[in-house]
């Protein structure tokens, strides 16, 4: 049985004074009740960029400006493997909010903690602690 692998762009949307904008799950959703960085799945066709472009005009209603690719990572869950893309973004137009009814929030990026997120961000949570 072949295990389906879906590629997800996430943004880590950072503002000037160092506070990363975070979004939390629906408590009926897979992993429900985390906190997140905004993004999602990579649709057929498109690059990681542009599923990121899209995804957060849906979620947050920014128009990013410019991205970087800061890691990639994969995660295993009982039924699918999931690919990660993880941007940094810095430069956008427009004001993050929750688009589709979500919590959201800013939260300085020293104080992210691993263990109110997913699993699977875990490593980049590490590296953006590690960074300030």
């Amino acid at each position: 049985m072949t295990i389906p692998i879906r590629t997800i762009a996430v943004g880590i949307i950072r503002n000037a004074q160092r506070e990363i904008f975070i979004a939390q799950r629906p408590v009926d959703s897979h992993m429900g009740g985390f906190w997140e960085f905004p993004g999602g799945k990579m649709e057929q066709g498109e690059t990681p960029e542009q599923a990121l472009i899209r995804e957060l005009l849906e979620e947050t209603g920014i128009r990013v400006q410019r991205a970087e690719l800061l890691a990639t990572s994969q995660h295993r869950f009982a039924d699918r493997d999931m690919a990660f893309y993880f941007f940094l973004v810095e430069d956008w137009q427009g004001t993050p909010y929750g688009k589709e009814g979500q919590p959201v929030r800013w939260c300085p990026q020293a104080t992210l903690q691993a263990d109110q997120f997913p699993p699977a961000n875990a490593s980049i949570i590490r590296q953006l602690v590690a960074a300030t």
